[in-house]
């Protein structure tokens, strides 16, 4: 990837956070998306030192932040040996250009870090490939701000056309390599999609969800794999199909990409293969981490973002898994919450406001620590053989 492509070195930096208060994003919205921040930085390589809020009608066209702000964050980092500036949202061209002019830091903003741990998570050359896609479509139009070095790949002598800048140099090049990454993508695409149409007439169930939420370990559990998890953001970016046995009936488990919050646009769509896995799958089972804080707007984040895959299509059936139950702490308004510090009974969670989130089937489980398992298997058992003998009315081997 080019030079010009700003990522977190591999030895670890230090960082400083910035992000903004709206009138359509809370305070303690913010601080949230800021704690998540954090946690993306650490995956990348960072170690966060500091985060920055204002409070602001709507982000400065110019720097993002105020200019009182801006000299405010500049000091702490000439005074704590700041390496890197991150924001919180995608910051247009010359908001980079402009910041980088003043904090005199290298500068990144949530897509570009995003893109930088996906660009480190990548294993397969597919994957590596989709990556290396979205972070040149990323960078094409923010080439003005920066010197990009991309003279290995042009060729050196001849390539330059006459009166052409470097810039203009580069621009093409990075175009011609987009063409070139599209259509190698494409040749795959096909590839997959032929295997997957090669898998013969097995239901297929996807696992779905925020990343981080326990979509592996839910698929080694139910498929006596080992698929790589561990708590980190985006631990796994390729697709990984399994086959699952419940009772007597057979059926293709994926476990796909998890979903986040402002996730680029360019991911979305260089990704496009990987997430077919969710449009062509016959059940989604949806994962939410109950312990987590803001468990419901990760919730509707993914329901979002499988509309924006499915094209605004609904009425897939699907499965709502609360993982974690192990680690939730009830709030003083949920049906569960005992103010003498007592663990809380599943029994009471199946009567919480959580149960009726889905208009399928929710389960509350801990995959971690093996509780309620048996009542999902049975729960999925359920929904995927209903699938089947849709499908197969003539098939009585299950009845």
């Amino acid at each position: 990837m080019s030079e010009g492509f700003s990522h977190i070195e591999s030895n670890g930096e230090f960082a400083v956070l910035v992000g903004v208060i709206t009138p359509q994003q809370t305070e303690e919205m913010a601080n949230e998306y800021l704690d998540e921040l954090a946690f993306l930085a650490e995956t990348a390589g960072a170690e966060t030192k500091r985060k920055f809020l204002q409070r602001v009608d709507r982000p400065n066209p110019k720097t993002y932040v105020g200019s009182g702000k801006i000299e405010e964050i500049k000091q702490y980092i000439h005074l704590n040996g700041i390496d890197i500036a991150i924001f919180d949202d995608e910051l247009s061209p010359s908001q980079l250009r402009n910041i980088e002019r003043e904090l005199e830091i290298k500068v990144l903003d949530r897509n570009n870090l995003i893109l930088d741990i996906f660009a480190s998570r990548a294993q397969t050359a597919y994957a590596k490939t989709q990556v290396e896609l979205a972070q040149y479509q990323y960078l094409l139009p923010r080439l003005s701000r920066m010197w990009t070095h991309l003279d290995r790949i042009k060729g050196g002598i001849g390539m330059r056309g006459p009166g052409e800048t470097q810039i203009e140099t580069d621009r093409r090049i990075i175009k011609e390599k987009i063409s070139l990454l599209k259509e190698k993508l494409t040749k795959i695409d096909r590839q997959m999609a032929t295997q997957r149409s090669n898998r013969g007439q097995l239901v297929r169930a996807a696992l779905v969800g925020y990343t981080n939420v326990g979509k592996s370990t839910i698929m080694n559990l139910l498929s006596k794999s080992e698929v790589f998890a561990e708590n980190k953001l985006f631990a796994t970016l390729d697709t990984t199909v399994r086959k699952v046995v419940i009772e007597n009936l057979p059926f293709l488990l994926s476990d796909t990409v998890g979903f986040i919050r402002k996730l680029p646009h360019q991911l979305i769509e260089s990704f496009k293969s990987t997430l077919d896995e969710v449009r062509e799958a016959d059940l989604l089972i949806h994962v939410v981490d109950i312990s987590h804080p803001n468990f419901e707007e990760q919730f509707t984040v993914v329901n979002e973002t499988i509309a924006e895959i499915e094209g605004g299509k609904i009425g897939k059936p699907s499965i709502v898994v609360f993982n974690k139950v192990d680690a939730y702490n009830p709030k003083p308004a949920d049906i569960g919450y005992h103010p003498d510090g007592k663990k809380f009974a599943l029994a009471e969670l199946k009567k919480s406001w959580m149960a009726k989130l889905n208009s399928d089937e929710c389960i509350f489980i801990s995959a971690q620590d093996d509780i309620n398992i048996q009542e999902f298997k049975e729960v999925l058992y359920r929904e995927i053989k209903a699938i089947f003998q849709i499908r197969y009315p003539y098939h009585n081997f299950l009845y």
